[in-house]
């Protein structure tokens, strides 16, 4: 067992190594071909990051309906390695779906590159290549900026009044675009609200932006922003434009309203009285001070961790070499890699190390259970994460493997201790849940529910798939095709769930697994907190009264 053991904790380097900047990708796609003549793509760009010789997915841009020349406004920010060669690829698809799933849309082509070759460029454009590397016509642009100096965000709600009425038998379908004027006098797309159907009086919902997109830190930067009549073919109608700087936003932070003349300047000449297209008002603006994943633990947020192991028949009775649960002599199986790789990681950040551990799908010994534990010497958990292995080795031999294989229970657990903290007075204790299983959930409805009201409080979730199952299914619950939602159609809050197929990484080290399923847990733990308005402690806060296990 110390093989494994001691080869994560060799291995723990990768993830010291700091990164040399923060960079943000935007993109742009020209001359998209229509695969429908009757109507325009509904595109929409995955970016994803190889690791281990794997492509996984980082994020994506939002669908622009019946649009073949899309700028997409989603930012896409990322650590720059210089010594590393960080391989991208950025995938189009035509999404017609109203849930953004990517399962059911066209795959109309994708492109290539390393990171470096974005950041040394600045600005790259390449074809893209359809299926079988054939050259399209199509093209896609990725624009690189350097995130330098002031990391905090501003928060912005905009709304309008009196708009020009664009449309014949209906009012206007109004959406703002907000464009930071460069060094270079081009225009960089900083945010497009949503568009408000049928109202000359629109109402945006508040967003949030880094003030390094926004101005580049220059509060006298000049900003361009548009008001369009949305149209479902994508000639949008033009309502008006006017200029305005960050300096001047400012006046909305002490509880005034900022407002705007919303000028047509071809009205404007031709029209003896015309006045404006309409008025914008800038509701609130709210400067966020965007604290760090090391702000909070450094100021005292704790992590709890807590692992669950399937112990359905389906993997194999555990006293056969070809068993799952088997225990080599010499060899940890794949639940005892997967645990020792994440759980090494994550007790770093707890400071009894004390591991509630259960177990679910088995009899004990001739009952059904659907959550037990298996730690019955201890009644707060296992000490470390080789006492969770040790628990996990005695167990064995005295369990008899069942089913099915329910995950909803331990959620539902955790989150309730997690829903307790949420409550507390201080409220820095925040929940990893590691749940190791061999195949595809049975119980996939009271999962989802499960996994939304989850979304709600300091939770994340790893789901491991040890095995060769088909986990396809599994891609659901972490939102590799679209946003999940409840059987209800309640969206999650926050993407909290990261599922992983063990086999991707069998022949790699632990490290790399645990940097895979691990590498969304600190922007989890940061937008938690962030989005309560909860702040990191000073370190004198808590530093005389924290005690440390050995």
């Amino acid at each position: 067992m110390s093989n494994i053991y001691e080869s994560a904790a060799n291995t723990l380097g990768l993830f010291n190594s700091p990164c040399l900047a923060k960079v943000e990708l935007r993109v742009t796609c020209k001359g998209i071909s229509d695969r429908d003549a009757l109507s325009k793509p509904d595109p929409c760009v995955l970016i994803k990051m190889q690791s281990h010789g794997q492509w996984l997915e980082v994020d994506r841009t939002e669908v622009i309906r019946s649009s073949i020349s899309p700028t997409f406004s989603k930012v896409f920010t990322v650590d720059f390695y210089f010594e590393e060669v960080q391989r991208l690829r950025y995938e189009l698809y035509d999404i017609s779906s109203n849930h953004n799933g990517i399962k059911e849309a066209d795959f109309l082509g994708a492109m290539e590159c390393t990171l470096g070759q974005i950041v040394s460029q600045r600005k790259l454009t390449k074809p893209l290549l359809k299926q079988g590397s054939t050259v399209s016509k199509s093209f896609i642009m990725v624009t690189a900026e350097e995130l330098t100096g002031n990391d905090d965000y501003v928060e912005l709600s905009f709304s309008a009044r009196k708009l020009d009425d664009k449309d014949f038998f209906s009012k206007s379908d109004p959406f703002l675009e907000i464009f930071r004027m460069n060094d270079d006098d081009t225009l960089q797309l900083v945010h497009r609200t949503e568009t408000v159907m049928n109202n000359l009086n629109p109402v945006w919902k508040t967003f949030k932006t880094s003030l390094n997109s926004l101005c580049s830190g220059d509060h006298d930067r000049p900003l361009k922003c548009t008001v369009w009549d949305w149209d479902s073919n994508g000639k949008h109608d033009y309502i008006g434009e006017y200029q305005a700087t960050f300096k001047e936003m400012r006046g909305a932070m002490d509880g005034r309203q900022v407002q705007w003349e919303c000028i047509n300047p071809k009205y404007q000449i031709k029209k003896k009285n015309y006045k404006n297209s309409g008025i914008v008002i800038l509701n609130q603006c709210k400067i966020i001070k965007m604290h760090s994943f090391l702000d909070y633990i450094m100021g005292g947020c704790q992590i709890q961790f807590t692992v669950a192991i399937d112990f359905t028949a389906s993997n194999g009775d555990p006293h056969n070499s070809c068993s799952l649960h088997y225990i080599h002599p010499y060899q940890p199986n794949e639940y005892l890699k997967a645990l020792v790789a994440v759980g090494e990681i994550c007790q770093d950040y707890d400071s009894d190390k004390m591991f509630p551990a259960f177990g679910f799908g088995a009899q004990i010994p001739v009952t059904v259970c659907v959550l037990f534990c298996v730690f019955p010497t201890y009644v707060y958990g296992c000490a470390g994460i080789q006492g969770v292995v040790e628990a996990y080795q005695t167990c064995l031999p005295k369990l008899q493997l069942y089913g099915p294989t329910n995950i909803a229970p331990i959620i539902q657990k955790v989150a309730s201790s997690a829903s307790q903290e949420m409550h507390t007075k201080e409220a820095m204790q925040y929940f990893i849940l590691l749940i190791l299983t061999d195949g595809v959930i049975t119980d996939m409805a009271d999962t989802r529910e499960a996994i939304v009201q989850a979304s709600h409080l300091p939770m994340s979730i790893i789901i491991v798939g040890v095995g060769s199952a088909d986990f396809s299914d599994m891609q659901m619950l972490d939102g590799d095709d679209g946003i999940l939602r409840s059987p209800k159609g309640e969206p999650c809050l926050r993407d909290i769930v990261q599922f992983v197929p063990f086999r991707n990484f069998k022949h790699g080290s632990p490290a790399e697994l645990a940097k895979t399923v691990l590498a969304e847990v600190p922007n989890q733990v940061v937008d938690y907190y962030n989005n309560k308005g909860i702040k990191p402690k000073v370190p004198s806060e808590f530093e005389s009264s924290r005690t440390f296990a050995p």
